[in-house]
């Protein structure tokens, strides 16, 4: 099975692009899944259906076309499914402070509920192996950096803190609701936490694996949304996922001439020439500005047909190799990139501002650092097995 994820900055048009690849795979006769995994859901809107997507509390897929189907996370539904104990007991804590009880159970929807019941129906479907691809349309950058940090952070509190805090609880459970203002929570509020774990288990794994799991960056020509596309490149690669791809969209068409949109045009032209250069060697595809919104199955298939020409496959793994990470070594950091067939003679570095500027003969590449590491400067270089590791210390 093969899992691709969409993100990139709020209003770049990542949903149309996504729902577009998924028009183009079921076409191909991948049984495909679309899912919106941002709160803010506008896949239904995207196929134009007549009072979005879902209607009542289901949130199961639902069949649009043929091997085509198509999902967005209910949260409501999603709660008295998987989260009923622990939104059960945060919403009786809220109602002490004086809440009443619609607002209660409005803020007992905390932050990465609804990221983590998308994840845990991935990880359903993959092990019932029911859809050939998922497509993963993923909210704007920060949100969606948050829904793949969440197997690890969860992990993390399952192994070094949920056993702990339970049998803590279990022994002054007794005292705390006797002489506390509230009720320390149920076994069963813990008993949950563990469920929701065991079934996302295994999936940190699966988005990890260059093989399954590809993340594709959708971007406008223009400075600003570059600069958050190229944070978002940094720390997906930190987070050990593979960027295979990214897609500029609204491009303006060779065809428009008018003196009006000339300065766009050369604005565009530049950018784009930033695009190539900055995330070389990850592909980069083009889908140019229509004449139109972009709505309903037949304007998807017509952004589908412009990405994906001729019998082009998306589900294809476009680049497999990370092309750099990051880690510490004693009181150093490291910046590791793949330089096959370069001699360490060849190679230039140089800091501008938060990049890491390498270059190998007339090639320029750019390398967005993280924030831990923004402030630091190359120290030395080394050649390892056609891995450059560049060590960063601090500026003294």
């Amino acid at each position: 099975m093969r899992i691709i994820l969409f993100s990139g900055k709020g209003g770049v048009g990542k949903t149309s692009i996504a729902a577009a690849t998924g028009v183009r795979l079921a076409q191909l006769g991948h049984r495909t899944l679309v899912m919106s995994v941002d709160p803010a859901h506008s896949l239904g809107d995207a196929f134009d259906l007549e009072g979005g997507l879902f209607h009542g509390d289901t949130s199961d897929p639902k069949p649009l076309a043929p091997n085509l189907f198509i999902q967005e996370v209910n949260i409501q539904r999603e709660i008295k499914r998987h989260w009923n104990e622990i939104s059960g007991y945060i919403t009786s804590v809220l109602r002490t402070t004086g809440l009443g009880d619609v607002e209660a159970e409005e803020m007992a929807i905390f932050p990465g509920m609804e990221e983590l019941s998308a994840m845990m129906y991935v990880n359903q479907y993959r092990r019932e192996n029911r859809f050939d691809v998922i497509i993963l349309d993923c909210a704007p950058t920060a949100e969606s950096l948050r829904f793949v940090s969440l197997p690890t952070t969860l992990d993390w509190y399952i192994k070094h803190v949920f056993n702990l805090q339970r049998n803590v609880m279990k022994a002054v459970r007794p005292f705390v609701n006797k002489l506390g203002p509230i009720e320390a929570p149920p076994d069963s509020y813990f008993a949950n936490i563990a469920g929701l774990f065991a079934k996302i288990q295994g999936i940190d794994t699966v988005l990890e694996d260059p093989a399954i799991t590809s993340v594709r960056l959708v971007t406008n020509a223009e400075k600003m949304v570059l600069r958050e596309t190229q944070r978002a490149f940094v720390y997906f690669s930190l987070h050990g996922l593979t960027v295979d791809g990214v897609i500029v969209n609204r491009l303006l068409p060779a065809e428009i001439h008018d003196a009006f949109f000339q300065q766009w045009r050369e604005s565009q032209s530049r950018v784009l020439a930033e695009i190539e250069a900055y995330f070389a060697p990850v592909p980069v595809s083009q889908v140019p500005l229509f004449n139109r919104e972009v709505l309903g199955y037949d304007g998807l298939l017509t952004v589908a047909n412009g990405l994906y020409p001729g019998d082009t496959d998306p589900s294809a793994i476009r680049f497999l190799e990370k092309p750099y990470s990051f880690a510490r070594s004693g009181d150093h950091y490291e910046v590791r990139l793949h330089m096959p067939f370069v001699q360490k003679g060849e190679i230039g570095l140089f800091k501008k501002r938060d990049e890491l500027v390498v270059e190998i003969g007339t090639l320029r590449r750019h390398v967005g650092l993280p924030t831990t590491m923004a402030a630091m400067i190359p120290s030395k270089a080394r050649m390892e097995d056609n891995v450059l590791v560049v060590e960063m210390r601090s500026a003294q």
